[in-house]
């Protein structure tokens, strides 16, 4: 039986503990900022095309999204079990979940490759324009092939960030980013107009949307290459030969989806509701439209920020609770809270004195800006509250414990923050402003609810996932 292993907090256990989690969570939040990046590049690349190939490109994105979120969230899974191996200083089981990852990457792929697939038959039925509808399939479809990559991507993340290696993740996503631009741009334009020594390149044709998405699709297998071999690199005794662990094991994939899966519905249930968001806004018209995506564009990047922190405070905590030490858990994951919420504070403060000029930055027209500036000051209260709930998820997730983030955005978001947003913005009248105050409510109900169940469930101690009853 392990021994319950408690470690006195050092004199100044708060720094210790920052400095722990600043080292994961910047390279991991740049990661992340990465992979954001890549889809700005293609629809940047693909506005110069024409307006139907753009609105094909976002259209094929949330389609494509859609359904990967479920996938991606099924990987994250494996991040408790990972970390709480590393923990615990059994780095053989350690490796055996990276290679069940894998297998878990491959039949998620499988799954979701069929219905993906299929949705863009529904979008000119919908009443999309035809020519629209035809790039949007084209999207999903070269889009498809790089979804298991991606996913092994997330599996190969979870090993290397429960060791605290995050640089190889961080070089991955910069390779595919230098790599997807040019490639972009190839796929989209073709390569008729190059110059003669480029030789073979000149014979590729120009694949519209389609390219970008194949684009995306070639660099994500790059990507998750880097990591396979940074992984294949890793020294240690975890590394002897052992056949076994490279099988499918039925329990170690129950297990993992067990966890993963209330991660991807929770993570679908937010696309959700954005969605939403953004479909009564369009109901307000134009201009509310582009304010709410203006709004929406910078709350997603300083996320990314949370997310980081999130994914460092997992680890963390994941790391104590394979350790038997209650009293780290707690503290790991409470100064992850506190962390969380002083970053995005810098984010609300910036968009409460600089509204008008980051409004301006991203659009000229002056009614846009006009209605842009009050949904960023709204964004404020916004950020602390996404930041908070962003950073539970992970400090719950890394606890193992993920279905109660699920029901709390559920609730949080489809009882709490879609009721007052139609009721602001549709019924009394408020507009765009009021859609925002209304999902303003709803990351707060779910912001509380997650930072209540961390103080309670670490008053004592949280047992690994594999000593639980049932596991």
């Amino acid at each position: 039986m392990l021994r319950r292993h408690v470690t006195p907090p050092p004199r100044h256990w708060l720094q210790e503990e920052l400095s722990g989690l600043g080292r994961l969570a910047l390279p991991i939040a740049l990661a992340q900022a990465g992979q954001s990046l890549m889809g700005l590049v293609d629809t940047a690349v693909v506005g110069r095309a024409g307006a139907a190939p753009l609105a094909a490109v976002g259209l094929g994105n949330a389609a494509f999204f859609s359904f990967s979120v479920l996938g991606i969230g099924l990987m994250m899974g494996l991040d408790p079990l990972v970390s709480q191996a590393v923990g615990a200083g059994d780095g053989a089981r350690a490796r055996r979940l990276l290679w069940q990852g894998g297998w878990l990457a491959l039949g998620a792929s499988a799954a979701l490759a069929l219905p993906m697939a299929l949705v863009p038959a529904a979008l000119e039925p919908l009443g999309i324009d035809a020519a629209v509808a035809a790039d949007a399939a084209r999207f999903v479809w070269w889009r498809l092939p790089g979804l298991p990559f991606l996913l092994l991507f997330i599996a190969g993340r979870s090993y290397l960030q429960a060791y605290g290696r995050t640089r190889p993740m961080l070089v991955a996503v910069v390779a595919a980013n230098l790599a997807n631009l040019p490639a972009a741009v190839l796929l989209v334009f073709g390569g008729a107009a190059l110059p003669a020594w480029t030789g073979p390149l000149r014979l590729v044709p120009a694949m519209g949307a389609g390219g970008a998405a194949l684009a995306t699709s070639i660099v994500t297998v790059l990507q998750a290459g880097i990591l396979a071999l940074s992984v294949r690199g890793e020294a240690g005794p975890d590394r002897a030969p052992d056949p076994t662990r490279r099988r499918p094991s039925r329990a170690d994939l129950a297990l993992a989806a067990r966890l993963g899966l209330p991660v991807g519905l929770h993570m679908a249930a937010e696309v959700g509701v954005f969605a939403l968001a953004g479909f009564l806004a369009g109901r307000l018209g134009p201009v509310p439209l582009a304010a709410h995506q203006i709004a929406l564009t910078y709350g997603s990047f300083t996320f990314n920020a949370a997310v980081g922190i999130g994914n460092a405070g997992s680890v963390r905590v994941g790391w104590a609770v394979g350790a038997r030490d209650p009293a780290r858990a707690r503290r790991s994951g409470l100064a992850a809270f506190g962390a969380g919420a002083a970053f995005m504070s810098l984010g609300a403060i910036a968009f409460l004195l600089f509204s008008r000029p980051l409004a301006r930055l991203m659009t000229d027209q002056p009614e846009v800006v006009a209605a842009a500036a009050p949904l960023l000051a709204v964004a404020a209260l916004f950020e602390i509250s996404d930041g908070v709930q962003g950073v539970g998820a992970g400090v719950l997730r890394g606890a193992g414990d993920t279905r109660f983030t699920f029901v709390a955005n559920m609730i949080g978001h489809y009882l709490v923050g879609l009721p007052v947003a139609v009721l602001l913005g549709m019924v009394l009248g408020g507009g765009v402003v009021g859609l925002w105050w209304g999902l303003c409510a709803g990351l707060t109900a779910v912001a509380v609810a997650l930072l209540l169940r961390f103080w309670r469930l670490s008053r004592r101690e949280i047992s690994p996932v594999e000593a639980r009853p049932g596991a």
